[in-house]
């Protein structure tokens, strides 16, 4: 059980009082929630959270910093930490260097655990229709760019957010036509072969070794990651949000990209992952 490491007197001297939220086995302070390395499991975004976002997402690469911070966490936290992304992971292993043996790709399609084995689902039949589809559609609008991968294909219109009322009306009825799932994420939608999202991931990464047992710390940007937020709290663990506030399954928030590194390095630093801004009541979903 992760708990606020104070004394209860102390604690309310310096930080307010105690609350322990209701089917929680952690209790927190309303300005302070800290966190043993000895106790969690880290599942990390990647675009928006580890890497800032870029125009084209092939323009992501390795970092050295970035990828030496998360190798040392890994290291610490034993294997305890996976990275939970959008991309296959073929593309992950190229940005973090395979730093991380434990990654989950294309929303959970493909998933390595820590021991190395490799799972992934079949491709769906509508994907190629999907992708000839969006090919054709993109002639039409030359300002949308197309990301195809294994299990799925996106369409990212973040070099011109104007079209996102007809990319959503292209897209609802190209899902419906084709069977595929439609992801919506920020600026980008996605059509992936159904069965699988970053929560059912992480679930799957919960009763393996070295996760299984601990607490689970989900730590996102995007759409996608309330799915991550939400099985994350099924199992007494916490969400954290990266960016602007919304209404999200997350419990914390950290600003940006910069924050999230600043936050993991002095985490190595204490042996605790500190949190202090809660997601607002208003915005917090049940």
């Amino acid at each position: 059980m992760s708990v606020v490491i104070c004394e209860v007197e102390r604690a309310n001297e310096i930080y307010g009082n105690w609350r322990q939220p209701q089917g929680s086995g952690r209790m927190m302070v309303d300005a302070l929630s800290r966190y043993r390395l000895d106790d969690i499991s880290l599942f990390l975004d990647l675009d928006g959270t580890l890497a800032p976002f870029t125009d084209l997402p092939e323009e992501v690469g390795p970092d050295i910093a970035r990828n030496a911070l998360i190798r040392n966490l890994a290291l610490r936290l034993q294997g305890r930490l996976a990275v939970v992304s959008g991309r296959p992971i073929a593309d992950i292993d190229r940005i973090l260097e395979g730093v991380i043996p434990a990654v989950a790709g294309s929303h959970g399609l493909q998933r390595r655990d820590a021991r190395l084995d490799l799972i992934v689902a079949p491709v769906h039949s509508g994907v190629a229709q999907a992708k000839q589809e969006i090919a054709a559609f993109v002639r039409r609008y030359p300002e949308l760019h197309v990301e195809e991968k294994p299990l799925s294909v996106a369409l990212h219109y973040r070099l011109e957010p104007t079209l996102k009322p007809v990319v959503e009306v292209f897209a609802e009825d190209l899902a419906r036509r084709t069977g595929l799932k439609l992801q919506r994420g920020i600026m980008v939608v996605e059509f992936l072969t159904p069965g699988m999202d970053k929560g059912r991931a992480v679930r799957a990464f919960m009763v393996e070794p070295p996760f299984a047992g601990t607490i689970p710390v989900f730590v996102g940007d995007d759409l996608t990651d309330e799915d991550g937020f939400r099985v994350v709290r099924s199992f007494g663990g916490i969400g954290v949000l990266v960016g602007a506030l919304r209404e999200t399954f997350a419990d914390y928030r950290l600003g940006n990209v910069e924050a999230v590194h600043h936050w993991l390095e002095r985490g190595l630093q204490t042996q605790y992952l500190e949190l202090e801004t809660a997601i607002e009541p208003s915005y917090r979903r049940i």
